[in-house]
């Protein structure tokens, strides 16, 4: 049994839980972090020493870092997601990056977190423009390149669809301007269709948000 260490809120442990439901693993995950707290333990801490989430236990193997963790449930259990052959791969692995490093901090720690974790009258807005801005740039990107495919890194569904869709819920249903893009809107339709996607991002994030927010 596949054991997701993580609360179902998080952005993080979001995309590990959606690719094991799409590969159809049978997993189970435990509340942990935020308000559930637990992170501290020392046993927890030897699974993840930095204390944070997601972790996952595979039999023998744990883990820590969502990529790398989807990275090997794809690599071990189903490689249409994560193709073996390196050159086949290596689109997906580029937009996976680019997802994490590039949309994750923008969607998540800058405008998520002005909008929902930081109350109305502490917001730092220069932070708050400055992000919506760079994202009206990089998801200009991820349109172009949906306008040649129907999925981020190809003509099939990888772990770069994974790690970028996770963020699309938040960044379509946040109050703050959208640039209006056919294609990546086309796109976050067809993900929501999906029953993976719809349980286990589609999440509601009121629990997160700070008063006053």
């Amino acid at each position: 049994m596949i054991t997701v260490y993580g609360r179902n809120t998080s952005s993080n442990v979001q995309p590990v839980i959606w690719l094991l439901s799409e590969l159809n693993l049978t997993h189970k995950r435990l509340d942990v972090g935020g308000s559930f707290g637990g992170t501290d333990t020392p046993d927890y801490r030897k699974k993840n020493p930095m204390g944070l989430i997601p972790s996952l236990e595979d039999g023998d193997v744990t883990m820590f870092e969502s990529q790398a963790i989807m990275r090997y449930i794809a690599s071990r259990y189903g490689d249409e997601f994560w193709p073996s052959d390196p050159i086949t791969r290596a689109p997906a692995d580029q937009w996976m990056e680019w997802a994490k490093t590039t949309v994750a901090p923008n969607v998540v720690y800058k405008v998520f977190w002005q909008l929902v974790r930081t109350p109305a009258a502490q917001r730092d807005h220069a932070t708050l423009d400055e992000a919506v801005a760079t994202l009206r740039q990089i998801m200009a990107i991820a349109d172009q390149q949906l306008s040649k495919h129907d999925w981020l890194a190809g003509d099939t569904m990888s772990l770069a669809d994974i790690a970028f869709g996770a963020q699309l819920f938040r960044y379509f249903t946040l109050p703050f301007d959208r640039a209006d893009l056919t294609a990546l809107s086309a796109y976050y339709s067809r993900l929501t269709e999906r029953p993976a996607y719809a349980e286990h991002v589609m999440v509601s994030y009121e629990s997160l948000r700070a008063p006053g927010a």
